[in-house]
């Protein structure tokens, strides 16, 4: 399920004569070839004439010309209008036009080569005889080129100015541009208040939705950036790839791909290594070779591999710092990647600080060496950069900074002083308190200024203590995620799941949860139809299992459409209720993502929803229950459409 992409349709309006004088009415044109074909591969189609709001007609055409998805341009005949809005197109964006000419084949100059298709026309009219076959062309031929978005540009003017690079599409926004623009505004509002909220399902499910590939881009990048910090490293990843598929030079998005490469091999995911990691940061590096966050991010890399080499829970103190020192090559090569960044930008601390550290480390490890001299210039530098930070949001980053520097040449008192001035303004944030600690606990292995370094510990340890730590007994061990058929209406005219058939399916069920021992470590996630629904809830709740409950639609219509209609929905909808007072969140689609967009099925978004929501912990701690004949629904988002998007990313079915 995703919204329909955005075409802007380039034609004439209206009745006008071709080069033999014939008529042709390019209104049914429109109507009956166009339209339809598009719309046919999955895309919402504009044409300048239907804005029927006051104002400049033209504002509307640029910005439809600037965001769309696709252009498709009838060149028919020489029209001024369609050849200028075409020209545009070309100058704004490389890809995504499609050209079509009715009855003849245009012979400008510039567009001989490019690749056009021919539709029928007979006396002025579509020909009949060959609409059908026409329409299925123009269809597939669409595809096509959405699907080969990033290949060769079919715009003259980017093929032949290889270095001109494309406008940033939302900075070129202006004035009062009508519906279209409303509805972006509408959907990024719901994606920040969803990513403020830290909801993950709720960006996934808007990311489908976006109108434009511009949008869907970033949604997959918000998306990917909350599911790394939520420690979903392969499904985050997947969304960053999402993301860079629509725009691959974007370069927040490739530093994201690095972290989650970098993380997904920490933690020994097959096919992933830090070598790979380092690969990927080396080519964003060929493009961006002064970029100081980049080098921050190989050199976050290189010291994970350095540590790697010796840092091992089953060696004792002496041997982990003997390890360190014999893996001098690879704290170089870190030291190296931390400087580079920090000589291509003296502003960025974090990158200083980081080099200066591994300095410190080197020596203290290897004796003085090529370092020394370097190190007392970077002290200065690096301090006079954190004290000068302007950004209020990064004051604690700031000062925990100036905290390292006395670590490294201060006394423990001063090392004190500087952290509490830090802590200050952590802003009641125990993770990063956690991270500046677990940096300390590094230099204490190697027992590194072993006074001060325990000072700085000590700070941290009681500011941390002060907080309530993330409840972890709170992060579900698994998620049962069920979808099943409601129960037969009573006047349903072939049985599917038949009241009689209740007992049994609530025995089958109770089996499933018995299968795997659940309990109140574990979240439930599911609708509440009478039926498959309910009995898997029920079952949940008699054994402690934390049930969150997402709804299709507003809860009268879901009681209406869900649980009346089945055979005894007056006792269902007891049960329902008697149900909710024990659900431990019950969310409301509408209300929760906004209003269904245009041809999107409620159920089969809430399908999504549910799933997205299971996947945020982690597709490992899935459990997919299904209650299910086999057969197709009675209409869209059914249990056979669940069971279709749960295969595709999870395993674990429990029929």
């Amino acid at each position: 399920m995703s919204a329909r992409r955005h075409a802007f349709v380039a034609m004439p309006f209206g009745t006008k004569p071709d080069s033999n004088g014939v008529t042709i009415d390019f209104n049914a044109v429109y109507d009956n070839f166009i339209k339809p074909a598009l719309e046919a591969a999955g895309l919402e189609v504009f044409r300048a004439d239907e804005e029927m709001r006051a104002g400049d007609i033209r504002t509307d055409m640029f910005q439809e010309l600037l965001m769309a998805d696709l252009v498709v341009a009838d060149l028919t005949i020489d029209n001024p209008n369609v050849w200028y809005e075409l020209g545009v197109r070309h100058a704004l964006r490389s890809r995504g036009v499609v050209l079509v000419c009715g009855g003849r084949t245009s012979t400008a100059f510039d567009l001989y080569t490019d690749r056009k298709l021919r539709y029928g026309l007979q006396g002025g009219a579509l020909d009949l005889a060959t609409l059908d076959s026409d329409r299925a062309a123009l269809a597939k031929m669409v595809i096509a080129t959405l699907a080969a978005w990033h290949g060769r540009s079919v715009s003259p003017v980017y093929d032949l100015l290889p270095h001109l690079t494309e406008p940033q599409w939302k900075t070129l926004r202006i004035g009062d541009v009508g519906e279209f623009w409303a509805r972006h505004d509408e959907w990024q509002d719901r994606i920040e208040l969803a990513r403020r909220n830290g909801r993950v399902s709720d960006i996934l499910v808007l990311a489908d939705e976006a109108p434009i590939a511009a949008f869907r881009a970033e949604a997959a990048l918000v998306a990917g950036i909350a599911l790394r910090k939520a420690g979903s490293f392969a499904f985050a990843l997947e969304q960053i790839d999402r993301s860079l598929a629509v725009e691959p030079e974007n370069l927040q998005a490739r530093q994201e791909k690095g972290l989650c490469l970098q993380r997904l091999a920490l933690a020994r995911a097959p096919g992933y290594s830090l070598e790979r990691a380092r690969a990927h940061y080396q080519a964003v590096l060929e493009d961006h070779p002064r970029d100081a966050e980049t080098w921050a991010l190989l050199g976050r890399v290189d010291k994970d591999a350095w540590t790697g080499a010796w840092n091992d829970p089953k060696w004792e103190a002496a041997r982990k710092r003997s390890g360190a020192a014999d893996e001098e090559a690879l704290l170089a090569r870190s030291i190296d990647s931390y400087s580079s960044g920090y000589r291509a930008n003296p502003a960025h601390y974090y990158s200083g600080i980081n080099a200066l550290t591994l300095m410190h480390l080197h020596e203290h490890l290897c004796g003085a060496g090529p370092y020394t001299d370097e190190m007392a210039v970077m002290a200065g530098a690096v301090r006079y950069a954190a004290a000068c930070e302007a950004d209020a949001s990064k004051t604690f980053w700031s000062k925990a900074t100036l905290g390292d520097l006395e670590v490294l040449a201060g006394t423990p008192d001063r090392v004190k002083k500087a952290f509490r001035d830090a802590i200050v303004y952590n802003d009641q944030d125990w993770f990063t308190l956690h991270s500046c600690r677990a940096q300390l606990v590094l230099l204490q292995t190697l027992d590194f200024r072993a006074e001060v370094v325990a000072a700085g510990i000590a700070v941290f340890d009681r500011a941390i203590d002060k907080l309530t730590p993330p409840d972890v007994q709170r992060e579900p061990r698994r998620v049962l995620l069920f979808s099943g058929h409601m129960v037969d209406a009573p006047d349903r005219p072939a049985p599917r799941f038949p009241a009689t058939m209740v007992d049994a399916a609530t025995q089958r069920i109770a089996a499933a949860l018995d299968e795997f021992d659940a309990g109140p470590d574990d979240i439930a996630l599911c609708q509440a139809a009478a039926g498959g629904d309910l009995l898997f809830l029920e079952a949940c709740l008699a054994r402690s299992v934390r049930c969150r409950v997402l709804l299709p639609l507003s809860e009268p219509q879901f009681i209406a459409q869900s649980i009346l209609p089945s055979s005894d929905g007056t006792a269902w909808r007891k049960r329902y209720y008697d149900a909710k007072a024990r659900f431990d969140s019950l969310r409301i689609m509408p209300d929760e993502l906004g209003p269904l967009p245009a041809h999107v099925d409620a159920f089969e978004r809430c399908n999504l929803w549910l799933l997205y929501s299971a996947l945020a912990f982690g597709a490992d701690k899935i459990r997919f229950v299904y209650l299910w004949n086999a057969g197709g629904g009675d209409g869209p988002g059914g249990t056979g459409h669940m069971v279709k998007e749960v295969q595709a990313r999870t395993g674990r079915l429990y029929w």
